[in-house]
């Protein structure tokens, strides 16, 4: 009876020996907001200026226009550089001396969602025997989100008359990884290059 009692309790030390060496740890980022997320909001303000390539302001081309930022996000300086960028394409110079317009930029939403799907056994934690268990996924979708909408309000300087408003600049992206039984990842995203993390799969789509 003792010898079988030992024997059940080895090989339940194995087992769970086994199920946490086939775990993964991973350190998700040193920075503020990982790589993938800094993409998913830039390549969103990016796209949303992309979709309006033939888009002009109610103001002469040649324009001297000067770029003042309205919003609660904090990467307002993004979208400012991106704006700018896509202003001077138009055929208008965004500088603050000798401005003869006033370009307020409204950030009315920038950044990231997220969400997970998860069908498996949750992490255990065990009270009497010092073991504990790893979360294990038979299929879990982590799924990541990013967008961008601003818009911009027109005046002319220095007189501080309303000329116009743009309709708003909108677009997403999105980055989804996927684990199906505990080990095996792959990835569905509409992001450029976006970096990757060690797998056993790696698709992107």
């Amino acid at each position: 009876m003792r010898t079988k009692i030992i024997n059940t309790l080895c090989l339940g030390l194995v087992l769970a020996g086994f199920l946490t060496g086939c775990s993964t740890t991973q350190k998700v980022t040193s920075s503020a907001r990982t790589a993938t997320e800094q993409l998913l909001i830039s390549e969103a303000v990016m796209r949303s200026v992309a979709k309006s390539p033939d888009f002009s302001l109610p103001i002469p081309q040649g324009s001297v226009v000067k770029l003042d930022m309205f919003g609660i996000s904090g990467d307002k300086d993004l979208v400012k550089g991106v704006v700018a960028g896509w202003l001077g394409q138009q055929g208008y110079i965004a500088q603050d001396e000798s401005a003869t317009y006033r370009i307020n930029v409204i950030v009315d939403s920038l950044g990231t969602e997220y969400s997970n799907t998860f069908f498996g056994i949750p992490p255990i934690a065990a009270t009497l025997i010092p073991i504990a268990l790893p979360k294990l996924s038979f299929y879990e979708a982590d799924s990541q989100t990013g967008y961008a909408r601003f818009h911009l309000d027109i005046f002319e300087m220095p007189s501080g008359r309303f000329v116009g408003t743009t309709p708003p600049f909108i677009a997403d992206t999105h980055f989804n990884m996927h684990t199906v039984l505990f080990l095996f990842k792959f990835k569905r995203t509409d992001l450029a290059s976006p970096p990757s993390a060690g797998s056993f799969t790696n698709l992107v789509r």
